[in-house]
């Protein structure tokens, strides 16, 4: 707060003093050592000039450690210049008020969740805004084809998680993922991908195990047809992607001998119709495994800052709610056909993708600027990223892993 008060009071002093510069209000005092009344016609001996230039350093050092002090009387001396034109001073608070007002409305939008989840027979606002993301090639150019975070170890972690392939982590993460599951992958013919994206993992998986056809569903039409080219592009031939509902699916009963999704159940207005029809189109024997966000369990109960951050973590990206990682436990078990479950937190292993994410767009920013009317949305994610990072760092989320096997009929 007192740098804040610091900051607006310089703001103001540079307003007060460029308005009684340009007005003519008052005079502004040249800085220490420039003399126009004396000219040296002559160069000095370079053993002056070197003494000089040794001296000129020093007095910036001592003028750094004491800049915060000698900022005191010079903002004083510039506030009593611009006291002395009326004229001045009323076009410095007029800008400076305009400056406070814009700083407030930037504030204010940024903080104000705007992509809340609506659905009716017409519209979904997931299905809107990822037709969007994957249209405008901004997420595509910088994630790659797979919308989901990486994975990072211990070490990657201890070395500096920009020094790892931001794509690479995402790669690995499928991997620890399969690994985690504990499912006998040689055995696996059919694997559903409950919320596929472009289909980067479904396609991932059919050329890792050639034996499996694998089958991606999204509510985006325009994902369907990204993910369709991609796999004719790269001549993966046993994945195929279907415009689906993942809470309505019309496969059979006892379809896959694996259900696979990654951070799709955060979209899910229905949670445990979600988990209900993941386990229906498994077959008796088959895998369960999912990766979604999740809000921690309570009690205890929320604060008022931590709800105020979920209701705009749910309200910016269309989230309809977060469950913690044990109610995602509770309604595998409900289901009554699912054992074994299991779940842990990858919070840890997951939380470098948010900030990695912005510092990939730091080092090559072109493909934004190139599109300047996605700058504001632009901004308004990366400020949710940085949200995502704070939130998961404090505990309020968690990255949710669950995993269970079908009973044998």
């Amino acid at each position: 707060d007192h740098m804040r008060a610091f900051t607006f009071t310089c703001v103001i002093a540079a307003c007060i003093t460029a308005s009684a510069s340009a007005f003519g209000g008052g005079r502004v005092a040249r800085p220490l050592g420039l003399h126009t009344s004396r000219i040296c016609t002559r160069s000095p001996p370079i053993q002056t000039l070197e003494r000089r230039a040794v001296l000129a350093r020093s007095s910036r050092v001592n003028a750094m450690r004491g800049q915060p002090m000698m900022l005191i009387p010079q903002l004083s001396s510039l506030f009593a210049t611009a006291l002395a034109s009326p004229r001045a001073l009323g076009l410095a608070v007029s800008v400076a008020a305009s400056v406070l007002a814009v700083l407030t409305w930037l504030v204010r939008s940024l903080t104000t969740p705007a992509r809340t989840y609506k659905a009716g027979e017409d519209f979904n606002s997931v299905q809107a805004e990822y037709n969007a993301w994957s249209s405008e090639g901004i997420l595509e150019y910088y994630w790659g084809e797979h919308i989901h975070l990486g994975y990072y170890t211990d070490s990657e972690r201890a070395l500096g998680y920009k020094k790892k392939d931001f794509i690479q982590a995402k790669y690995d993460f499928i991997d620890e993922m399969l690994k985690w599951s504990k499912a006998d992958m040689s055995s696996v013919k059919t694997v559903l991908d409950v919320g596929c994206g472009i289909g980067g993992t479904s396609r991932y998986i059919a050329k890792k195990y050639p034996q499996a056809q694998v089958t991606g569903i999204t509510i985006s039409d325009v994902q369907v047809a990204r993910a369709t080219q991609l796999a004719a592009d790269q001549g993966v031939t046993n994945a195929k992607f279907e415009l689906k509902d993942a809470l309505k699916m019309d496969f059979p009963d006892n379809s896959f001998d694996m259900v696979w999704a990654c951070e799709s159940g955060e979209h899910m207005p229905d949670k445990r119709k979600y988990v209900e029809e993941m386990a229906r189109v498994l077959k008796p024997g088959g895998t369960l495994v999912f990766a979604t966000w999740c809000q921690r369990e309570t009690p205890p109960e929320f604060s008022a800052a931590e709800r105020k951050t979920l209701d705009f973590l749910y309200g910016e990206w269309t989230h309809p709610y977060f469950i913690s990682i044990e109610e995602y436990r509770r309604l595998m078990e409900g289901t009554g056909v699912l054992e074994r479950a299991g779940s842990a937190d990858w919070a840890k292993e997951t939380i470098p993708s948010w900030r990695h994410s912005i510092w990939v767009g730091v080092w090559d920013p072109w493909i934004v600027i190139s599109k300047p009317h996605l700058w504001w949305k632009t901004l308004r994610d990366g400020v949710t990223l940085e949200r995502m990072h704070r939130a998961f760092t404090s505990g309020l989320m968690q990255y949710g892993m669950l995993k269970a096997v079908k009973k044998a009929a």
